[in-house]
């Protein structure tokens, strides 16, 4: 039953993640990978939130918290495409574009994480 929620999650995140991506590169451009920015960002919250509320209340059954964080979280964040781009920057020799994507994906991420926990620890 475990493999059969990762899988459905899963597929669902991916989904998600191509719909989330597409629209922000199209409400801002290309110049950065900000379509990848923003399903990290919100991924690290959402970890947050559905981990911290996951292991502190019985809001879900532990098989639906696999598959929303393994399946579904891992489906949506991409920080293998993460890396990907910022080496395709480094190999462009745009430096400081990659240097700002590498400090914004990790910054903006434990930001949100923490967010995320703090939001879950208030609701439960």
């Amino acid at each position: 039953m475990q493999v059969l929620y990762i899988g459905i999650f899963g597929g669902l995140g991916c989904v998600a993640r191509y719909l989330a991506s597409g629209w922000t590169y199209q409400l801002l451009g290309r110049s950065l990978p900000y379509g990848t920015l923003l399903v990290n960002v919100l991924g690290s919250f959402l970890l947050g939130v559905l981990m911290t509320l996951g292991l502190r209340s019985t809001l879900f059954s532990p098989e639906l918290r696999l598959g929303l964080t393994v399946g579904f979280m891992g489906g949506f964040t991409t920080f293998s495409t993460f890396s990907y781009e910022t080496l395709r920057l480094l190999e462009e020799g745009s430096l400081w574009q990659a240097g700002i994507n590498i400090f914004l994906n990790v910054a903006l991420c434990l930001i949100f994480a923490l967010l995320g926990v703090l939001v879950a620890r208030y609701l439960a």
